[in-house]
């Protein structure tokens, strides 16, 4: 569905000559078609949000390069990358839902949680991957580890 949705919107692109645009979702779909010929098999919608935010944390990275080494021409444009991604990502859950998600799963695997603390991020991360970025699960599991 979301592969279809990007390849609608190349071609949307593609009419409205909306070059920037149009550069992004063809590399994103590449991504996607890279990822399905390693796996041999179509990816699913969650598979291609994985695809979407590896890339989405790539150009977060670049931009963070590409500040600290003095280039704002292609922090900009590598902003500009990362706003189009964006608009295909879910939108993030926030951090009082977050701490919410986090403690009903604490709740939910007392004994685990009580035998072996670090033993819950692996069930933070597989459960909560999809509704917020991994350091930001991390980041609220410390309190909860320390």
């Amino acid at each position: 569905m979301l592969r279809k949705k990007l390849q609608e919107q190349q071609i949307a692109a593609l009419k409205s000559q909306d070059k920037e645009r149009l550069s992004v979702i063809r590399m994103l779909i590449s991504e996607i078609k890279n990822k399905e010929i390693e796996k041999k098999a179509e990816l699913d919608d969650e598979e291609v949000i994985a695809v979407l935010k590896k890339f989405s944390k790539e150009l977060k990275e670049s931009i963070e390069a590409f500040t600290k080494g003095g280039r704002a021409d292609l922090a900009e444009k590598s902003q500009k990358e990362l706003a189009v991604v964006s608009s295909y990502l879910p939108p993030e859950i926030s951090d009082d839902e977050l701490k919410k998600e986090i403690e009903s799963l604490i709740a939910a695997n007392k004994t685990i949680f009580d035998s072996n603390k670090k033993a819950l991020i692996g069930i933070c991360m597989k459960n909560l991957k999809s509704k917020a970025d991994s350091s930001r699960i991390m980041k609220m599991l410390s309190t909860y580890i320390s």
